[in-house]
């Protein structure tokens, strides 16, 4: 049992056949060669990229293969690509079993497999996954053509896109095809029944009389035009038309949009695990531009340009773009691209980034990311938008070109220490409506380093969640003490701005500062403090700036690079405390519904979407998750100098939010509370509550007001008691 390879196709379109594969290959090879050669000329990578290369391979192979991104909030497209890569990688694999055998075991050894128990494994196995990759790519063309999913319109969607969809439904059907008239030509063998897509087309030629030429003759049909129309003529052409658009297709790879089936698996294996939580470096000496040409930017964000699919799914979840903000993820990616594309082509060198759209992109569009990781953690072939993102902006940055909002913010920070302005005398002055005092960690040892945030300091609504947290924190007992004047601006968000060396000066003030402290623990009121603590000081080398005479700090060292002193956001140092029993709460005083919002550099950023929970949890309230939770959540706005500037947006990303609490929750209007965990939400859904309509529908608060509320509940039952 085994069938002939190449029936029907005499010797000279054998020669013919394999020259066209040698050119093709050729062609193929000389295509992947330039391809990879042009990120040589990109800038070096600051991370390891293919350190451990093994276990990456391994590790990028499990997510490419089960597909587990294209599943994440898209079922459909999830089985759609999953047929579509099975079908296709099971195809490829029984191409490359038949040139194993014929030009390896066969001619060098005398060994024949494709024949017998394991050729009729191999044909249904086949079949099988040949029909599930033909219905993958119907799939496409149905959620293309006929639903015409807003994702994968813009105004990079070309010819190619309709080229590489229509070449791969003509190799899945037209595979079959061939398959079927062999198996009519060769009178139905009855084995071939395990082939039953093919067998069922066979039938079918049966059915509607398609004559062989063997019936012709015997039917002596002798007039050459009856003999033209027959299985044997149709087979020649469909192995041809087959043949060639394999060939067509294989050589087409390197220079259009099948490439992403090789970028996109090299993307991921060289991946960040913490990119966006942690940016790149600059040097001191500045011998690395930002974005001045194409060439500045890393190799591996010339191939995050050329593994982008444009299949959309960073843009469905922007909340810029969403806003009507002059941003799409996908666009700035591709329009990288298409740029660098035009110069290899002899096209004219112009700005990357500047005003008045002279540019490859506008500083608008960038000023409009809020660096919610959205569009990263959305992708399936982990393009780090983040990375190059912040390179156009510390480009912007460098040529002045940012708004004047975020040029005060600026000169805030360096003259006050502050986004505030305000006198750094003041940072404290919060502790005043304590009913205790506050520990000055700068002149006694302290279990606690809290790092309380320009806005717990300095805005009217978030001290109110400051003294709750002291409140917490006196409660359950433990150490805790604050660096009054000493405690500066964290530096997250005028990082992401592009503000990069106003960000190391802040980063060695507090490193120096935290050296003359004695405390085991750092915990943050703020999720963007928490992250760059966490993810970004340990990489900052600050000998390299130690001699600047503009840089006012002596530290020489990386700053807990073997991560011996704990970071934590106060919601997880607080939820080890309930856990020990540290605070006296059942879990009943509180009997509110609410809903909560997880902040973005606490959840995509850092992955800690329990901790706040259980705190919620532990207050007796019931919590009812909004649809986008989690690594879901939608951005309130506020993040990448957001928070410090104007945008005709509509609606703003901070009333969308609570509209979607109080609509499409389960409880709905019954919601009581929108609970968060991060100053900046509680400013800009404060802000949105106003303008959106909503103060008399909800209330904003933080997680922390919440716990002081059950505290006091649990004080008032245990007097009750104790009167009784």
């Amino acid at each position: 049992m085994g069938r002939e390879t190449y029936l029907g196709i005499g010797s000279t379109g054998y020669a013919v056949f394999y020259l066209l594969v040698a050119i093709t290959l050729a062609v193929f090879a000389y295509g992947v060669y330039r391809r990879f050669s042009r990120y040589a000329d990109g800038d070096d990578d600051p991370f390891a990229r293919v350190n451990d290369l093994p276990s990456r391979i391994v590790s990028a192979a499990k997510i490419v293969l089960s597909n587990e991104k294209q599943f994440n909030r898209d079922l459909y497209g999830g089985l759609m690509h999953s047929f579509i890569l099975w079908g296709f990688l099971t195809l490829l694999i029984a191409t490359t079993i038949i040139a194993v055998e014929q030009y390896g075991t066969e001619l060098l050894f005398g060994i024949v497999f494709w024949q017998g128990d394991f050729y009729l494994a191999y044909q249904f196995m086949v079949d099988a996954m040949g029909l599930l990759f033909v219905v993958g790519i119907g799939m496409a063309l149905y959620r293309r053509y006929w639903v015409r999913n807003h994702r994968l319109w813009g105004r990079h969607t070309s010819s190619e896109d309709d080229i590489f969809i229509w070449t791969l439904f003509g190799l899945g059907v037209g595979g079959f095809l061939l398959e079927g008239l062999r198996i009519y030509i060769t009178g139905m063998p009855e084995h071939e029944v395990v082939s039953f897509v093919g067998y069922g087309l066979a039938l079918l030629f049966g059915a509607i009389g398609l004559p062989t030429t063997e019936a012709a003759l015997s039917a002596n049909y002798v007039a050459m035009e009856n003999l033209a129309f027959n299985a044997e003529t149709l087979h020649w052409l469909s192995w041809w038309s087959h043949s060639l658009l394999a060939l067509f297709f294989i050589a087409w790879i390197p220079y259009a949009k099948p490439f992403h089936m090789l970028s996109s698996f090299a993307n991921v294996v060289v991946r960040d695990e913490n990119a966006g939580a942690r940016l790149p470096n600059v040097p001191a000496d500045l011998d690395a531009t930002n974005a001045e040409s194409i060439d500045d930017f890393t190799w591996k964000e010339l191939l995050d340009q050329d593994a982008c699919t444009k299949c959309g799914r960073c843009s469905s979840v922007c909340p810029a773009k969403a806003s009507d903000r002059p941003l799409d993820p996908r666009n700035v990616i591709l329009d990288l691209k298409q740029y660098r594309e035009d110069l290899d082509a002899g096209g004219e060198e112009q700005p990357i980034i500047a005003d008045g759209g002279t540019s490859v992109i506008n500083t608008e569009t960038m000023e409009s990311c809020m660096a919610c990781m959205a569009c990263m953690d959305a992708c399936p072939v982990e393009i780090e938008h983040l990375q190059s993102f912040t390179r156009l902006n510390r480009q912007a940055t460098d040529q002045g070109d940012i708004s004047s909002s975020m040029q005060d913010v600026f000169q805030n920070v360096m003259q006050n220490g502050n986004t505030f302005g305000d006198s750094p005398r003041n940072r404290g002055d919060w502790t005043d409506d304590l009913e205790f005092d506050v520990a000055d960690a700068r002149e006694e040892e302290v279990d606690y380093l809290w790092y309380v945030g320009d806005f717990p300091s300095y805005d009217e609504r978030n001290k109110q969640v400051a003294r709750s947290l002291a409140t917490i924190l006196k409660e359950a007992d433990v150490s805790f003490g604050i660096l009054f004047d000493d405690e500066k601006y964290d530096g997250n968000d005028i990082r992401r701005v592009g503000e990069e060396f106003l960000y190391v000066e802040l980063a060695g003030h507090h490193v120096e500062t935290w050296e003359d402290c004695e405390f085991d623990t750092i915990v943050c009121t703020d999720p963007h403090s928490y992250n760059t603590f966490k993810n970004e000081y340990p990489e900052v080398d600050f000998e390299e700036f130690a001699d600047d005479p503009m840089m006012p700090f002596d530290y020489e060292e990386f700053w807990n690079d073997d991560g011996e002193i704990d970071v934590y956001h106060w919601t997880q140092a607080v939820e080890e405390l309930v856990s020990e029993g540290n605070l006296d709460l059942t879990g009943t005083e509180l009997d509110y519904t609410v809903t909560y919002h997880d902040p973005c550099h606490l959840g995509r950023y850092n992955d800690e979407y329990e901790a706040p929970r259980e705190l919620i949890k532990a207050t007796g309230c019931t919590l009812d998750e909004m649809p986008r939770n989690r690594a879901n959540a939608f951005c309130c706005g506020g993040g990448g100098g957001g928070l410090w500037m104007d945008f005709e947006e509509e609606p703003k990303p901070s009333e969308e939010r609570i509209r979607e609490a109080l609509e499409d929750t389960d409880a709905g209007p019954e919601i009581d509370k929108f609970v968060v965990a991060c100053p900046m939400c509680m400013t800009m859904y404060e802000d949105g509550r106003k303008t959106g309509g909503y103060e008399d529908e909800i209330e904003i608060v933080d997680v922390a007001e919440l716990i002081v509320e059950a505290i006091g509940k649990a004080e008032e039952a245990n007097v009750e008691v104790a009167a009784n």
